[in-house]
């Protein structure tokens, strides 16, 4: 059994249907013998919403009443998923930020994780229920609400599978993965099936809006293997991971996907030195 961590990111969980959508497929998941553990960003454009609300009340709004408004946007997520997979059958209990653990400094609106202690998700995964964790949001030591700044769910989702020692962390988003280019503007654009995390930190730091560079630093850090795939469609996705890791240790891959990895790693050019 493997254990899996899925982060859906705000247009996988814009409305009533597609919450609908990404509860059906973490319960097919689950249902595949893997415990599931998911990082919620909020829906939509809620996050853009709330902060248009906190310039119209104030032009100049202290940074640390910002957070404490922002981390609404992914509560309301996490609950509406947990509901939904409630309402199809399966069990699931939503953590914030500070429920699952997530220790931060106090820098509001670009916090730094300082550690994870996510023992009531540990807790409800043992009691069979999937953990749905509010992404993007964290506590301080004086028990404020913090937030993490731009990519913060995506950091949330790898920070909490190297917590809990998952064997993948699975990032839905509106692509089928890593491409050559952006796909919604060069159509000739070519997903890539396997990367490393030096080459996947280039292409983040050249300006690729797939992974921000926080998440993909601390994937390498702690060598967490990364799979991005689309959350509207089936098909490969991407995965990141290190160079010397098979193919084999990574769950929920199509047969055809671990062969072109597979291939993929065996013939990819040695840039080191």
């Amino acid at each position: 059994m493997a254990l899996i961590v899925q982060k859906f990111g705000g247009s996988s969980v814009a409305d009533s249907d597609s919450i609908k959508r990404v509860a059906k497929r973490i319960i097919e998941t689950k249902h595949g013998g893997n415990d599931m553990a998911v990082v919620v960003s909020a829906m939509g454009d809620t996050t853009d919403d709330l902060i248009d609300q906190a310039l119209d009340v104030d032009s100049n709004p202290p940074a640390r009443e910002m957070d404490m408004l922002m981390t609404a946007g992914e509560r309301i997520s996490m609950s509406l998923l947990a509901m939904t997979i409630h309402a199809q059958g399966e069990s699931a209990h939503s953590f914030t930020g500070s429920q699952a653990g997530f220790m931060t400094d106090a820098r509001y609106g670009a916090a730094h994780i300082r550690n994870v202690k996510p023992y009531r998700v540990m807790n409800a995964l043992k009691q069979g229920e999937v953990g749905i964790v509010a992404g993007f949001q964290g506590v301080s030591a004086d028990g404020d609400a913090t937030t993490l700044g731009r990519g913060g769910s995506d950091t949330s989702a790898v920070a909490l599978a190297v917590a809990l020692h998952a064997d993948v962390c699975e990032i839905y988003t509106d692509v089928d993965g890593v491409f050559t280019a952006d796909p919604r503007i060069v159509p000739t654009a070519r997903r890539i099936s396997r990367i490393s995390y030096e080459e996947m930190l280039e292409m983040a730091a050249g300006g690729s809006k797939v992974l921000a560079l926080r998440c993909v630093e601390y994937a390498q850090r702690f060598h967490m293997p990364i799979h991005v795939r689309s959350s509207f469609s089936h098909r490969p996705g991407t995965l990141i991971m290190p160079q010397d890791m098979g193919v084999s240790d990574i769950p929920n891959l199509a047969p055809d996907q671990r062969q072109v990895a597979q291939a993929q790693r065996v013939n990819r050019p040695n840039h080191e030195g």
